[in-house]
């Protein structure tokens, strides 16, 4: 079995788009109200791209301090 590589898949945007598309999709299934479902995926992408963020600086120091 192979491994999963989680750091390339949390710094994928592609991860955090179909993340917040499945959460778009379970909340409309659910019949939660338009302003909570755009809440979700506001949050979710919000979180994205803080992780991709933190996850790039990291790679950056990192190559920058041997």
């Amino acid at each position: 079995m192979e491994k999963i590589n989680w750091k390339a898949k949390l710094s994928s945007r592609k991860f955090w788009t179909a993340l917040a598309a499945w959460a778009t999709a379970l909340l409309s299934a659910f019949n939660f109200a338009d302003n909570e479902i755009a809440r979700a995926a506001l949050i979710i992408s919000g979180i994205g791209a803080l992780t991709v963020y933190m996850l790039a600086e990291a790679t950056a120091d990192r190559r920058k301090n041997g």
